[in-house]
């Protein structure tokens, strides 16, 4: 019975890679990642369930959102059709939303099917696991050139060195910005769970969740910098919860730091070590940790991709634009043959500033109108998990931080918890890093 748990466990985390790292296989038709075969299975799941029970149950929640959703697409095709452009990008948003949905359902069943339930530190556990896979690929393919090609031939994704000779790291479906703010957001559900968890853990597994988390911390920053984000945002957390601590309340905050304090004591030399001795990590960790070599070396804490990003804030210069958008989200000459504007290279206006890249597509009206739907998004799961509130508001600043850089859409990161029944979503915050809670 253990082999065959363990054979589920990893089939797991297959599934939930597939989920939050989405790729296309080389071996299937152009355009047909493993997101949108998840969906497919979720519908083949959601109709053997209406057979069994004779009766098909709408979540409200559910209803709601896709309603929002629809007004998101709705703000797409009126800005498209008023400019008379070819790009589609958010007016099949409800779509893009309905598969998000769909894969998330699908690796939740998946986590039932094993464990008898899924509840939200397991949904955690599974997102833990597979960042700490993803990093441990992305190393693995950039020091093991055979590996990097082996996986490429089996996933369809491109070898990540740009112009100026600025070198990346990736994994499976997982690069760029992309991975940087979904790294982000696991690293805050790391923190949250294990400040807030009331049952006491033994040292093994605290231990685990804080190798876990400087891992993806230092790893998932030479991925992709955004990553940093995760790590601001759960610090200020912990310190200000740390500050207003009642001495009565069973949080583990002070605990917390001291963990912290000692897994740095042997992290540190072990990352001194490899800098000084490996040249592919160096590099790797300086550009990951520019910002702090500037610093040390430099007097100043910079990063040189900030002047790239201060270029690529340019606003709207008409009224039109503002309010209705020009219909454009990629870049014109990809999605439209005949377009005679403004050439740039990149995205349209050649900016990935998320904000504005909204802007330019469906207008301000567009942009409150998908503020307020992913506002819906996290308030839904606030609802449903009250204990967890502060850890999807943390989410959802996160996201909206992200936006001020680029447009990555991380509703996928709530698509799980709202995939939860009603008693799946009482249940207590507790758990091993990949199990059964105790």
């Amino acid at each position: 019975m253990k082999l065959f748990k363990g054979i589920g466990i990893l089939l797991c985390v297959v599934l939930t890679s597939m989920f939050f790292f989405p790729f296309e296989f080389r071996a299937l038709p152009e355009g047909m990642n493993t997101k949108k075969l998840m969906a497919v299975a979720a519908l083949a799941i959601l109709l053997l369930k209406m057979v069994q029970r004779h009766e098909l149950k709408m979540d409200k929640a559910f209803l709601y959102l896709s309603i929002l959703a629809g007004l998101v697409s709705f703000c797409g095709i009126l800005s498209v059709t008023y400019n008379s452009t070819d790009d589609y990008s958010y007016a099949t948003y409800i779509t893009s939303c309905w598969v998000w949905w769909g894969a998330a359902y699908t690796v939740c069943q998946a986590i039932r099917w094993v464990h008898g339930r899924c509840s939200w530190v397991l949904v955690i556990n599974y997102l833990t696991v597979v960042c700490v896979v993803q990093c441990f690929i992305a190393l693995a393919m950039d020091l093991n050139k055979p590996l990097k090609l082996f996986i490429n031939s089996i996933a369809l994704q491109e070898d990540l060195v740009f112009k100026g000779g600025v070198h990346r790291l990736y994994g499976i479906g997982c690069a760029l910005d992309v991975a940087g703010s979904r790294f982000a957001a696991v690293l805050i559900m790391i923190l949250f769970l294990l400040a807030n968890t009331k049952v006491k853990k033994r040292w093994y597994e605290y231990l685990i969740y804080l190798l876990a988390f400087v891992f993806i911390a230092i790893a998932g920053n030479m991925i992709a910098r955004t990553t940093l984000l995760g790590l601001l945002i759960g610090f200020a957390y912990l310190g200000i919860a740390t500050l207003r601590q009642d001495t009565s309340m069973k949080h583990n905050y002070t605990r917390l730091w001291k963990w912290f304090f000692g897994v740095l004591v042997v992290a540190v030399p072990f990352a001194v070590h490899s800098y000084n001795t490996n040249p592919q990590i160096r590099k790797n960790m300086r550009f990951g940790f520019e910002g702090f070599f500037n610093y040390f070396e430099k007097g100043r804490f910079s990063y040189d991709s900030n002047e790239t990003l201060r270029s690529m804030y340019v606003w709207p210069d008409n009224a039109k634009t503002w309010i209705m958008g020009d219909g454009y989200f990629n870049n014109p000459k990809v999605v439209d043959p005949y377009y005679t504007g403004e050439v740039t290279e990149g995205f349209y206006k050649n900016t990935d500033v998320g904000y504005l890249r909204f802007i330019y597509y469906f207008g301000v009206i567009g942009l409150l109108v998908f503020s307020f739907y992913f506002i819906e998004v996290g308030r839904t799961c606030m609802h449903r998990f009250p204990r967890q509130r502060v850890m999807f508001l943390l989410l959802l600043c996160l996201h909206f931080m992200v936006w001020a850089k680029v447009s990555t859409d991380l509703f996928l990161c709530f698509a799980p918890f709202l995939c939860l029944t009603r008693e799946e979503e009482s249940e207590a915050p507790c758990g091993p890093p990949v199990g059964d809670e105790e």
